[in-house]
């Protein structure tokens, strides 16, 4: 108990609090991890609960990994029987051993970014889509939501207004079925069919109510719909739900996140206990106050607070540059002067886009500063790396096609794309999976020479599933690199870069190595009918599937840490610069008119400014390259509402801001480089009233395109026709632009040509 005695009194509510639904609303920086972990420990030690019965959720695995250690070490034994883990890993144990109850093998591959645009060009073939019409990225954006919201292909089709949302809805059907096919689940898939399961085996649902009488879920602010079905069916039968969140550091709509799952709380779960952490034991407190002078601009939100007991500390910084570059040469010089001993990991650089990271690169390099990019291309996502997964895939599952086919003639082996596609028209054919057909078609005789190389190769593959049996996970991946050929291809090409991608297989390898070192999780022990001796290739599979960017952040590395804003939600660091601090940019042009979009814009804000712990920094350019066109650019209205007083404005005044009024007319202060001299009001009023003159539009008798159809805008590029309207004054159309996305527009305005 003398634990408890260090934590402050909301904390110690939060703790105390463990029957029925209890909300944690907890600021940054305010304990939120020390009051879940210890009110596991109380659950245990205090309310003799079995551990066997208590459940943690989380993002992401580097949050599930800081959790266990502090579990382990506060429980001691018998902390091996808490499921602590992220919401993708508990639904995949989940579904290993009961997905079968809704049909599918249990075997299943999980598919990431690349494998499921792999699987929609397909299906963008098979439906003869003309890709300048449609984008696959955007169709599985739109798929992706639906899953969010637990809306399948027919419910989806039934939704459709016109002709996209009809082809949306047939890649749809298409893709779920190609998933299905080879056996495979992507992400999204892995929390709908849990869903589906235990909404259609109620046997299954009980089994794990039971389980978890005592559930806990951070950063509930971040879950979507299909989370929120999720959490709601396992805590149902005993009711004890505890989530802990910060609604003002909700920032993942895009991905799908709903906001109202947290500010709703107490109308799903009544009765709900709140409590509110206010206390922040991260940063000093200049920082803080800035910090709640921006968020408390947002009107959808739980107020709150926070405070701290930790000196004021320096001003926010804020430095104004002439251009982008002089900005990102500033900041790197300004840490490669601060810091000492080179000591980089105290600072990180955090920008709106990842487009900005290019100049801090530069100039990290230039000056031999190290540096470590979260978000650049993820390891696992290399070529060389996604080819030697492809052959464990294949290993592992041989319904798989996509997997088979990425590495039948790689390396290269003579089988051209001629005799994949007849293999493929086999397997249509005979209702075989693609690697079923190819160990059968050389015995017809019908492939020639083509036939021998296939035989070749299935045998090959059923060497290495014979070896899979015995050898250990790290000389698996050795053998399977070295007699497939792949690395003798790598020595022949001779190039550095070939270098560079052969001593990625070799950290691939050491990372199997390490993983046979640990040996199983030790919470498959205790569940029942997945035994902790199932094969290590399918775990492993499993594991690096689910690795997100932020999991392989090395902490101690003295590196300073380039990220976006998204990526460093959970992160600290001593010394923060938030760059591109302009209108336009953060916050993006996308939310100055759309008040929600701004709202979550914000938060993004006050997420960044509570990484800092000692030192916050605030930059911004004048102008900026963006889309190849220099632009003029004004301060971020986020910068405007830091007061003053909270802020050490070296680096030149702020340019002033067009009021309200002028804004309205259209006049945001952004513009092209070449008008630097800035408007007087009186001339800017003119230009407003010449512009109602100018711009009266006739309605026209009728349009030269309709829905469906591919058309250019002057400034957007090219779309397409996603819905017209016949308003009083003008048509109002609705395009879906190639590289701008939605736009709705008055006909008589946008001037749209029709290809």
């Amino acid at each position: 108990m003398a634990v408890y005695d260090q934590m402050n009194e909301r904390q110690k509510e939060a703790m105390l609090c463990t029957e029925g639904p209890e909300l944690i609303l907890a600021g940054a920086g305010s304990g939120k991890t020390r009051v879940l972990t210890h009110r596991i420990a109380y659950l245990i030690s205090g309310k003799n609960v079995r551990p066997w019965h208590i459940m943690a959720i989380t993002f992401t695995n580097k949050a599930a990994g800081e959790m266990r250690e502090r579990v382990d070490r506060l429980v001691g034994e018998g902390a091996e029987q808490v499921w602590v883990a992220t919401f993708h890993s508990t639904c995949v144990r989940i579904l290993r051993r009961f997905i079968d109850r809704i049909g599918y093998d249990s075997s299943f591959t999980i598919y990431d970014t690349d494998d499921q645009k792999t699987l929609m060009k397909q299906v963008f073939k098979e439906l003869n889509i003309d890709t300048r019409t449609m984008k696959e990225r955007n169709v599985l954006a739109r798929i992706s939501a639906a899953k969010n919201e637990m809306t399948g292909p027919e419910e989806f089709r039934k939704q459709a207004e016109n002709y996209y949302d009809e082809k949306a809805a047939d890649c749809y059907e298409r893709y779920q079925a190609g998933l299905r096919k080879n056996n495979a689940l992507d992400f999204d898939d892995l929390l709908v069919k849990t869903v589906q399961l235990f909404r259609a085996a109620p046997d299954v649902l009980d089994y794990y109510q039971e389980r978890f009488r005592y559930i806990m879920v951070d950063e509930y602010q971040d879950t979507n719909t299909v989370q929120f079905c999720l959490v709601e069916l396992l805590a149902k039968k005993y009711g004890n739900l505890c989530v802990v969140g910060d609604d003002d550091q909700s920032i993942y709509k895009f991905r799908g996140a709903n906001i109202r799952n947290i500010l709703s709380f107490e109308e799903a779960f009544p009765g709900a206990h709140v409590v509110r952490l206010e206390q922040n034991y991260r940063s000093a407190g200049n920082i803080l106050d800035a910090a709640n002078e921006v968020i408390r601009n947002n009107r959808g939100r739980k107020e709150k607070h926070l405070w701290t007991e930790e000196e004021k500390g320096e001003l926010v910084h804020v430095r104004r540059f002439e251009t982008a570059r002089e900005e990102a040469s500033g900041v790197i010089g300004e840490i490669a002067r601060r810091a000492r001993n080179g000591e980089y990991r105290k600072y990180a650089v955090l920008y709106r886009t990842n487009a900005q990271s290019r100049l801090l690169e530069e100039q990290c390099v230039t000056r031999g500063i190290p540096y470590q990019l979260v978000g650049g291309v993820n390891f696992y996502q290399r070529k060389e790396i996604k080819d030697i997964l492809a052959y464990l895939r294949t290993i592992a599952n041989g319904r798989d096609d996509m997997a088979v086919r990425r590495i039948l003639n790689v390396p290269k082996r003579g089988i051209g794309a001629a005799t994949a596609d007849r293999a493929g028209q086999f397997a249509a054919a005979q209702g075989l999976s693609f690697y079923d057909a190819l160990t059968k078609l050389p015995a017809l005789g019908t492939l020639g020479r083509a036939g021998d190389k296939i035989r070749r190769f299935t045998e090959m593959i059923e060497g290495f599933r014979e070896k899979s049996r015995e050898l250990p996970l790290g000389e698996l991946i050795r053998t399977v690199a070295d007699e497939s050929g792949y690395l003798d291809e790598l020595r022949e090409e001779g190039e550095i870069e070939a270098q560079t991608r052969t001593e990625n297989i070799q950290e691939l390898i050491a990372k199997a190595m390490t993983f046979d070192r640990d040996g199983a999780d030790p919470a498959d022990a205790f569940e029942d009918g997945l035994p902790a001796d199932r094969p290590a290739l399918d775990r492993f599979l499993e594991e690096v599937s689910l690795v997100a960017d932020i999991d392989r952040m090395d902490d101690s590395a003295e590196k300073i840490t380039l990220m976006t804003l998204h990526a460093a939600k959970g992160l600290e660091f001593e010394e923060v610069y938030i760059t591109g601090m302009e209108d336009g940019l953060f916050p993006g042009s996308r939310s100055l008119n759309d008040p929600e979009e701004l709202e979550e814009e914000r938060r993004l804000c006050y997420v960044g400014i509570t990484r800092a712990k000692k030192r916050l920094t605030l930059t911004c350019a004048k102008t900026r390259i963006t889309n190849g066109e220099q632009r003029w650019n004004q301060d971020s209205r986020f910068l405007e509402e830091i007061p003053e007083r909270l802020k050490d404005a070296a680096g030149g005044a702020a340019p002033s801001r067009p009021s309200a009024e002028l804004r309205s007319f259209g006049f945001s202060g952004a513009g092209t480089a070449k008008n630097t001299a800035r408007p007087k009001a009186s001339e800017i009023f003119g230009k407003a009233a010449a512009f109602g003159k100018q711009f009266q539009v006739v309605k026209a008798d009728r349009l030269d395109y309709t829905v469906g159809d591919r058309v250019k805008h002057a400034r957007f590029g090219e779309g397409v026709v996603e819905k017209i309207e016949d308003g009083a004054r003008d048509y109002e159309v609705t395009v879906r632009f190639d590289s701008h996305g939605v736009k709705k527009m008055f006909a008589g305005f946008a001037k749209l040509q029709k290809l």
